[in-house]
């Protein structure tokens, strides 16, 4: 009882004192309409829409008043191309990662990180995760993962207009090359830019635009840290969502990458669906008022334990 105590007392005070910044319907809607665009046609690591897609993610960090965590925004690094069993390796190409991030303001915990991230990559024109008969055929992303993408853009907007009361600090990644193996997420916990043992959570998004009308909320890895399933649990229905929480069922997102290196996870999605690496992952089938309140969960979420000495530390699972 003490317990669930806690976690309403955290959930109803959190924004006590909080700017009224908003994340907004509109906002994630033009977000997606970009990334998801013809123009951008699917995000492909190493191509010029890609390179494109990175500028805009980077002119809305500074925007917000982000700092680059090392000399810049980007974290380069050299992506291998999937390739179907049978067919010739690719040469590498060049990618990178986006990282902004927030400084804390208490003099002990702001030497400890909160990292939140999403994807920004998709397949192109199809590729070695797609049929025969979906080559060279744009495949969008809007869902996997633009929203995600456009998720991290919004929370990161209003927490920095709130980072008066950030205790911890928080990095923002926008992960390149995810959907070639989780290549990005590899490549920053292989070289961090800060010690890993300071990063007390990694809170990924991937696919949260597609909320059905159950408003189902999936969030996987809450087990790794204490007391996160009662949390994400008692949070996501005091939000009129329907969380399904898992201690485990880690994933297949870049949040693995974090997890094998025994940091705590959260891993943030709304479900499969039919248009899954498809090219009818378009942006008219985004539930957008539903990418909001996904949006509002994880970012109570993320305030709560960046704002507060919310008790932090890695429990393995199975």
């Amino acid at each position: 009882m003490k317990k669930l105590l806690l976690f309403s007392f955290l959930i109803l005070s959190y924004h006590a004192s909080f700017s009224q910044v908003e994340i907004t319907e509109h906002e994630i809607k033009e977000h997606i309409l970009f990334l998801a665009s013809e123009k951008n046609a699917g995000r492909f690591p190493g191509t010029k829409a890609s390179r494109d897609v990175v500028r805009y993610i980077i002119k809305d960090f500074k925007k917000q008043g982000l700092r680059p965590l090392d000399k810049n925004y980007k974290q380069k690094f050299k992506a291998r191309l999937r390739v179907d069993k049978g067919e010739p390796e690719k040469p590498l190409v060049k990618t990178c990662n986006v990282i902004g991030y927030l400084e804390g303001n208490d003099p002990i915990l702001k030497n400890e990180y909160i990292i939140l991230g999403a994807h920004y990559d998709h397949l192109g024109m199809g590729g070695p995760s797609s049929k025969s008969d979906q080559r060279n055929t744009i495949h969008y992303g809007a869902d996997d993962n633009a929203s995600g993408t456009a998720t991290l853009m919004e929370i990161a907007e209003k927490v920095a207009a709130n980072k008066t009361e950030l205790k911890r600090s928080v990095i923002f990644i926008a992960f390149g090359a995810e959907e070639q193996g989780l290549l990005g997420s590899q490549y920053f916990v292989d070289n961090p830019l800060v010690p890993l043992s300071q990063i007390k959570l990694m809170i990924n998004m991937d696919m949260v635009g597609r909320m059905n009308s159950e408003k189902h909320v999936y969030m996987n890895g809450a087990g790794t840290f204490p007391g996160g399933v009662e949390y994400m649990q008692n949070l996501g229905e005091s939000l009129n969502l329907t969380p399904i929480v898992h201690a485990g069922s880690v994933g297949g997102s870049d949040h693995v990458s974090f997890f094998k290196k025994d940091i705590s996870v959260l891993g943030a999605h709304t479900g499969a669906h039919p248009q899954y690496h498809r090219p009818e992952d378009t942006a008219d089938l985004i539930n957008v008022p539903g990418q909001k309140q996904v949006s509002d969960y994880i970012y109570k979420a993320l305030m709560t334990f960046a704002t507060t000495d919310y008790k932090m530390g890695f429990i393995p699972q199975n």
